[in-house]
């Protein structure tokens, strides 16, 4: 199991409810059903990927995250989950603050472009970083925000959210040290302050 399942898992408590927006293939969704009980189901915009969802047996809508929270009334749910999706989305504060009107809580993951390899090769080879975490070029990137984990730390302050959890990754590693620098993914279970 990727170790960002892992963490997600450990922070939800069993049997909650839950709402995974960009759910991709379900595979987080498939573990939070079967090892937590949770009531979960899954927003995606790539129907390759609600097939995948569809054939794990997990619930699953097509959406857009930009416009579809609006749709949800507030605190159906104990968790909604935005991993490996926010950089990715048109207007992330809105739909940040939309999902913590959804959710008790909200667990979100981003990808931390300013991890010390990306540094490094922007520093000394001059172009845009590819990494295992990043492996896009500049012109065909779905990433449409590029944030540190820093970054994402004063977004949350500025907005009156509160950090409970904050986990940094490198490598299939869970982090402590330094994670703005060394930390290639950021973890964080958010509430509203």
């Amino acid at each position: 199991m990727r170790i960002d399942h892992k963490v997600i898992l450990d922070w939800i408590k069993a049997n909650s409810r839950v709402l995974d927006l960009g759910c991709g293939n379900g595979e987080l969704l498939s573990h939070l059903v079967q090892q937590k009980s949770c009531k979960a189901t899954g927003v995606e915009i790539d129907e390759k990927a609600i097939y995948e969802c569809m054939a794990k047996g997990v619930t699953v809508s097509h959406g857009d995250i930009d416009t579809g929270l609006s749709e949800y009334p507030s605190q159906k749910y104990d968790y909604v989950i935005l991993n490996e999706s926010l950089q990715q989305v048109l207007h992330p504060q809105k739909a940040i603050l939309e999902a913590l009107r959804v959710g008790k809580k909200i667990i979100v993951g981003i990808p931390n472009f300013c991890h010390s390899r990306a540094r490094f090769q922007i520093f000394f080879r001059g172009r845009v970083p590819l990494t295992k975490e990043l492996p896009y070029e500049w012109y065909d990137t779905p990433n449409l925000r590029f944030l540190s984990l820093k970054d994402f730390r004063y977004f949350c302050k500025g907005n009156s959210i509160k950090i409970l959890k904050e986990q940094g990754i490198v490598n299939n590693t869970l982090i402590k040290f330094r994670p703005n620098l060394f930390a290639n993914t950021g973890l964080y279970l958010l509430e509203k302050k």
